[in-house]
């Protein structure tokens, strides 16, 4: 969790900030590496006044995740209790979801926001139903994980972070996935569902082309493959088959080192 220096600095934030918009902003922090400053201006279908609350099945799983915290530490379970909210609102979070997490963890609503403005996987404006991420660190990149970035783009006609107007699909960026062996690779966060039925799967290997087809199957509904996308490999296995290793390995010479 954060140390109270941080929520101190928040605060200070917040109240210089105010003396600039004092009627539109109601929260503010600053997020790690950057010199920018992230807050909230009010808008309609995003401010404290409009009522939010779990759902029943929600407020069940909220107690399982409750259950794996000590009474007194409610507050490490803002991280999925967040994620949760963001499944549930269909992929981003407003400030009454973020008020309603304070809510349960019984913590002032900026210990909430630090942690919302501080994790790129949780979104403060609306996603896609369909949120398809591309990896853009360095091996992937090598890869050609911008050609890929570019084709989506292009097929859905929006920019990065924008969400098509049908709804259905939005595209943003996301630092290392941790398999950069099968790079270049997507993820998309599936919210069409709602949190009952979210997925958040990993196509590796991709190209321009199957990254469309990724697309076209899921806006009919279907469900495409997981995992690797070449056909010549088996999860994260060479192409073509292992070239060493096809048989049992070879002891070492001398397992007793006293008898060497």
């Amino acid at each position: 969790m954060f140390s109270p220096a941080v929520g101190r600095l928040s605060r200070r934030l917040l109240e210089i900030r105010q003396l600039f918009a004092p009627s539109q902003v109601k929260s503010l922090s600053s997020r790690s590496f950057s010199t920018a400053l992230n807050y909230h201006i009010d808008s309609p279908d995003n401010n404290p006044d409009i009522p939010w609350d779990f759902t029943d099945a929600n407020k069940e799983r909220i107690k399982e995740i409750l259950s794996h915290y000590p009474s007194n530490y409610k507050q490490s379970a803002v991280i999925p209790l967040l994620d949760l909210a963001q499944q549930q609102q269909g992929g981003w979070l407003t400030v009454s979801a973020m008020n309603a997490v304070a809510k349960v963890v019984e913590v002032a609503p900026i210990r909430v926001y630090e942690v919302a403005t501080f994790y790129s996987m949780f979104n403060r404006t609306k996603v896609g139903k369909y949120h398809l991420l591309v990896c853009g660190t360095t091996p992937c990149m090598i890869r050609g994980s911008r050609e890929i970035e570019d084709a989506l783009l292009k097929h859905l006609g929006v920019k990065r972070n924008e969400v098509t107007k049908d709804g259905i699909f939005s595209v943003g960026e996301m630092e290392c996935m941790g398999c950069c062996v099968n790079a270049p690779m997507i993820t998309v966060a599936d919210y069409s569902k709602g949190s009952e039925g979210y997925t958040y799967n990993y196509y590796e290997d991709v190209t321009p082309k199957r990254v469309i087809e990724i697309v076209e199957m899921l806006r009919k509904g279907e469900a495409p493959s997981v995992g690797t996308q070449n056909p010549q490999r088996i999860k994260s296995g060479p192409e073509g088959g292992n070239t060493t290793l096809h048989g049992e390995p070879k002891p070492p010479p001398c397992r007793d080192l006293d008898a060497c």
